[in-house]
């Protein structure tokens, strides 16, 4: 009996040692957590392996970096410019006043009696009268002429009067009908709806809106293409290298993979230059910008780039040059395996 508990324990192996057979067989075989963690190894030494050839070669990447940076800025920059004009335009649009300039024989009385049947209307929200005394004495303070004024011999300015429609009345429909009814009016010689110059701006902005736009995918183009040709002069420069890889068994994935976190690089540096430029370059027009809103009468608060619109521009930005270096090596190695 003791003989078979011998012999037993002798072909038996210990529990320790089976855990250990298995574990060795468990990484020998690559279990899914072990391929997880080379995965993430391949990608952090391509990540920054990609980065100090980069970094080994400053002047050609700084090349490179600084004529995306410059391409990707005009694009940034005039779309926040015409970010701020909307702003311009869209505080301009609730001034939707009316002006009724009254003709020449109309006088003070004359002209009171028709500013109170105005007032009586029930789209009026608001109305000022202004006589011509006023009127002239309010442009030689504002229009700097006043000793050209004091030589005339009679005032040239009519009686205006202003008027301001309901908030209610903010379409365009109802705001042209109530001025071709002020326009039939015997006594009123012009009448000008003060939004028509506004509406003029904002048909300009929107022609440079879609300027901005045009000129984005341009520039994205642009931006796609050079860091294509860069990463395909790389993959040049370094064929050997890839011809040996892919004869000890390398896939295209794994060849791939370098490239196209160095058109990452590129593209979020560049990004990030872009943003600077284009912030420094608000910061220099902020004072022009606020003597424009002065002249405007307008409370008018320069518009950076926010915080969405800074991500938007590096992620797009790391997003072209990673398509770019992906198209360009997807027929570099259809051709090298052909």
């Amino acid at each position: 009996m003791k003989r078979l508990n011998k012999n037993r324990i002798k072909k038996d192996p210990p529990i320790k040692t089976i855990k250990q057979e298995k574990r060795q067989t468990t990484i020998a075989g690559g279990g899914i957590k072990d391929k997880l963690i080379a995965y993430r190894d391949l990608h952090v030494h391509a990540f920054f392996s990609s980065l100090s050839r980069m970094i080994a070669t400053p002047f050609s990447s700084i090349m490179t970096i600084a004529v995306l940076a410059i391409s990707i800025s005009l694009a940034s920059g005039f779309y926040i410019v015409v970010v701020n004009i909307q702003q311009l335009t869209g505080n301009l649009e609730t001034s939707n006043q009316i002006s009724l300039f009254l003709r020449d024989d109309v006088n003070d009385v004359h002209a009171k009696k028709l500013f109170e049947n105005i007032r009586g209307n029930e789209s009026v929200q608001n109305i000022k009268l202004i006589s011509k005394e006023q009127g002239l004495a309010d442009f030689k303070e504002y229009s700097g002429f006043g000793g050209a004024i004091n030589a005339l011999k009679k005032n040239p300015l009519p009686i205006v009067i202003e008027v301001l429609p309901k908030n209610t009345l903010n379409d365009k429909q109802g705001l042209d009908e109530l001025l071709k009814s002020f326009q039939q009016l015997p006594e009123v010689d012009f009448a000008q709806l003060d939004l028509e110059w506004v509406e003029r701006l904002q048909a300009i902005v929107d022609v440079a809106q879609l300027f901005a736009s045009l000129l984005n995918i341009l520039l994205a183009a642009a931006v796609l293409f050079v860091i294509g040709n860069t990463v395909r002069l790389e993959f040049y420069g370094r064929r050997s290298e890839v011809v040996i890889s892919k004869l000890v068994g390398a896939t295209n994935a794994f060849i791939r993979r370098p490239f196209l976190y160095t058109g990452f690089w590129i593209g979020f540096i560049s990004g990030v230059s872009a943003w600077f430029i284009v912030t420094i370059l608000m910061l220099i027009l902020r004072g022009s910008v606020e003597r424009v809103s002065g002249l405007f009468q307008n409370d008018m608060h320069l518009l950076f780039l926010s915080f969405t619109e800074t991500l938007f521009l590096i992620s797009a930005s790391s997003i072209l040059g990673i398509l770019g270096a992906w198209v360009v090596l997807y027929f570099e190695l259809r051709v090298a395996k052909s």
